[in-house]
């Protein structure tokens, strides 16, 4: 049972054509509304940014409680700052690029038997956050400021809630060896998959 529910998180995270990275397609939020609701369904329907949200969740999970919950405050809080540094016109090169690759490297991390330090995650998880960030902005460029402010909410509401949703699950799995190997496979092939069509398309 534990094999078809993974083959299936597999396919799931697989590059898809459909997942326009945009829940509204294409269309800028108008209202308030609209705009915590694009900003709550964007990171779920980007894979490549849903895969690397989980997968560091279950990287949190090996560390203590307070730096976990540190990391993940500051992948929120340069996410902000990259959506911000978009609005101002301000480019970071190819974006869904680097944010494909912090899939990849999240999932190698996984991987690997060899504790990463701390520091090291918090570093990494605010220079992922400023290219996801960087890349969720698109989706309202020109928009007004009411939207453009929920959907910021919606953003900083889901991505935390994802993080931390699957760094209590993987705490709670202590006995679940599979979990970390899986789900690093699971974010390696997403991230890999989302690289390679960045850089083709």
């Amino acid at each position: 049972m534990r094999r078809h529910s993974f083959a299936l998180g597999l396919l799931a995270l697989l590059p898809l054509p459909a997942a326009a990275h945009h829940p509204m397609d294409g269309a800028m939020p108008q209202t308030i509304w609209q705009g915590f609701a694009s900003g709550i369904g964007h990171p779920v329907i980007g894979l490549d940014h849903l895969a690397f949200l989980l997968a560091a969740g279950v990287l949190a999970a090996a560390l203590p409680r307070g730096v976990a919950l540190k990391a993940m405050a500051g992948f929120l809080a340069a996410s902000m700052a990259g959506v911000a540094l978009h609005l101002a016109g301000i480019g970071l090169g190819p974006t869904e690029a680097f944010v494909a690759a912090s899939a990849l490297m999240a999932g190698l991390a996984l991987l690997m038997t060899r504790r990463l330090s701390a520091g090291g995650l918090l570093a990494a998880f605010a220079l992922a956050g400023l290219f996801h960030g960087h890349a969720f902005a698109e989706a309202v460029i020109g928009a007004e400021a009411s939207p453009i402010l929920a959907y910021l909410a919606g953003l900083a509401v889901i991505q935390g809630l994802l993080m931390l949703g699957s760094m209590l699950v993987a705490q709670q799995a202590t006995r679940a060896r599979w979990l970390r190997p899986a789900m690093g496979a699971a974010a390696s092939l997403a991230g890999s998959g989302f690289l390679v069509v960045s850089l083709v398309g």
